[in-house]
């Protein structure tokens, strides 16, 4: 059967479609690093075709690195909290994170198998900047987080090593950040099309406190009928016409979505922040199935807890819980709009034995959205 896609299109951030996506508006890269202090860097790996051939490829998998505190995060580190939707998943060291309530190292996200090689990177990498580490100090556990990307990569080949861990720490950097098939998202599936990496922020009004939110996801979740873009039924408008479309067996797929704020708070209130990210989850479609993964990490670059200090106690600044409504309006919003962006910012890729995952077809949710936008103003006409 013919391919009902079109040529390739080029590809644009959600918010360049005109979809509804909430009342805050956006920070100035619309990325988690708008998040002062936050930098994000990948390490794309892409080499290979045809056959599967285990341990040669083809190759599509990669490392993404968030540094929540790119100065110093092993002395000076950031209060942080998380949130297990469905378990189906992994993040090393979430256990110690929610029992200290505390990040002391990059975060990493990469492909289900590369945990452990990704984890041994980390640790080599902050023992040299930090030798103190496992003597002098406490051992380490990095964050690491993953998607499974098999329908695409070859998984089990054992293909990302050490030195692409370290190019996603040594490229972090602040501003705009790489989206779709990049870094650990490169081979990543988000309800049937192509996806991967994805970020957006939230800047709240100075009256709200004029905090910012950021999230940055690596989606890799759901089937096409539950794609929802905006509120919009775009899955089920769209599957039709796409149900020829190449698509892999097992659909349940996983998210790992990493939420940072300046905003001033400690353990619990970062905990219930990333429980409102799984709502924006929920709002692109996800019913957090059988098999899925969906884990939501959060930090506040506002309090540093010092590793040293020569007094026993050290003061933090809290927000009242009774200021966080804003906060979970606005993670809701960014987490939905970094889901999107990773769709719409990914291409057309093809994988192991030829699999290929088809990237969303822009004009198409456009002309939904201008649509639906024909019909609000319609109606708000007819109430004058």
């Amino acid at each position: 059967m013919a391919d009902p896609a079109p040529a390739p299109e080029r590809r644009l951030r959600a918010r360049e479609l005109g979809i509804p996506l909430g009342r805050y508006r956006p920070g100035r890269f619309n990325a988690i690093t708008d998040v002062a202090g936050v930098k994000v860097g990948h390490c794309t790996l892409v080499h290979g075709a045809g056959p599967l051939q285990p341990g040669r490829g083809p190759v599509r998998t990669g490392v993404t690195c968030i540094l929540p505190n790119p100065t110093n995060v092993f002395e000076e580190r950031v209060v942080g909290g998380g949130f297990i939707l469905n378990g189906a998943g992994e993040v090393s060291g979430l256990t110690q994170l929610m029992e200290w309530g505390l990040i002391e190292t990059p975060i990493f996200l990469t492909n289900t198998l590369s945990v452990g090689a990704v984890s041994d990177a980390a640790v080599k990498w902050m023992v040299e900047r930090y030798p103190g580490i496992g003597g002098e100090h406490d051992v380490i556990i990095p964050l690491v987080g993953e998607c499974d990307d098999s329908w695409l990569n070859d998984i089990a080949g054992g293909h990302v090593h050490e030195e692409h861990v370290r190019q996603a720490i040594e490229t972090a950097a602040d501003g705009p950040v790489p989206e779709g098939n990049v870094g650990g998202g490169t081979g990543m599936i988000t309800c049937d099309f192509k996806a991967g990496i994805g970020t957006a922020s939230r800047k709240l009004p100075q009256a709200l406190g004029g905090y910012t939110v950021g999230v940055l996801v690596m989606s890799n979740f759901g089937v096409m009928r539950q794609l929802r873009v905006g509120g919009l039924p775009v899955g089920e408008l769209l599957e039709p016409r796409y149900a020829s479309l190449p698509r892999r067996v097992n659909n349940y797929g996983s998210i790992i979505a990493v939420v940072a704020t300046d905003a001033p708070l400690i353990t619990h209130q970062l905990n219930r922040l990333a429980k409102r990210a799984a709502l924006g989850v929920g709002r692109v479609g996800s019913s957090a199935m059988h098999g899925s993964g969906e884990i939501m990490l959060a930090f506040s670059t506002a309090n540093m807890v010092p590793r040293q200090t020569r007094k026993m106690v050290y003061r933090v600044k809290i927000l009242l819980d009774q200021r966080l409504d804003p906060l979970y309006e606005a993670v809701i919003e960014a987490t939905e709009e970094a889901i999107l962006n990773a769709l719409c910012m990914a291409e057309d890729m093809e994988g192991v034995n030829g699999n290929l995952s088809r990237a969303l077809p822009l004009h198409e949710v456009r002309a939904m959205a201008s649509h639906w936008q024909r019909l609000v103003a319609g109606g708000r006409r007819g109430q004058d």
